[in-house]
C-alpha cells in the first residue's frame, strides 16, 4: 500500500496540482488585497468618500437595556467578495485561454508523418512477393 501510495504521489500530476494549490491560494491573496486595499477605496472615493466595506442595511437597531445587539446586511463586504470573485475567475479565465492556445500551436508543430504513395506500396508489396518467392524456393 505504502508502494502505491508512493507510486501514486510522485505521479506529475499530483505534484503539479499541489503546485497549483500553493499558486492559487498566493494569487488569492494578492487579489483579495488588491480589492481590500486599492480597488474599493478608489471606489469609495468615487461614491462620496465612502467605505464600502463599512456599508450595511440595519434590520434591528441595538438595544442595551434589552440585551438586543444590531442585526444587520453587511452589503459592502458582499459587494467586496463579488470584485474579489471577478477578478480572480476572469485572471484564471485568461490564463486557460492562454494555456490551450499554446497547446493548439504545439500540436500544428506535430504534424503526423506522411503516408508512403502509391507507387512505394505497390513497391513494398512486390518487394514482399519477391521475399515469399526466394523463401519458397530455398525450402
Amino acid at each position: 500500500m505504502l508502494k502505491e501510495f508512493k507510486k501514486f504521489a510522485v505521479k506529475g500530476n499530483v505534484i503539479d496540482l499541489a503546485v497549483g494549490v500553493i499558486i492559487g491560494g498566493a494569487f488569492g491573496k494578492i487579489v483579495t488585497s488588491l480589492v481590500n486595499d486599492m480597488i474599493m477605496p478608489l471606489f469609495g472615493v468615487i461614491l462620496g468618500k465612502v467605505n464600502l466595506k463599512q456599508l450595511k442595511w440595519i434590520v434591528q437597531h441595538a438595544d442595551e437595556s434589552e440585551g438586543v445587539s444590531e442585526l444587520s446586511v453587511m452589503y459592502g463586504s458582499f459587494l467586496q467578495n463579488i470584485v474579489d470573485f471577478l477578478i480572480i475567475s476572469i485572471s484564471i479565465f485568461l490564463f486557460v485561454k492562454l494555456l490551450d492556445s499554446m497547446k493548439k500551436k504545439e500540436e500544428k508543430k506535430t504534424p503526423e508523418p506522411p503516408k508512403p504513395s502509391k507507387e512505394e506500396e505497390l513497391l513494398t508489396e512486390i518487394r514482399d512477393l519477391l521475399k515469399e518467392k526466394n523463401s519458397e524456393a530455398m525450402d
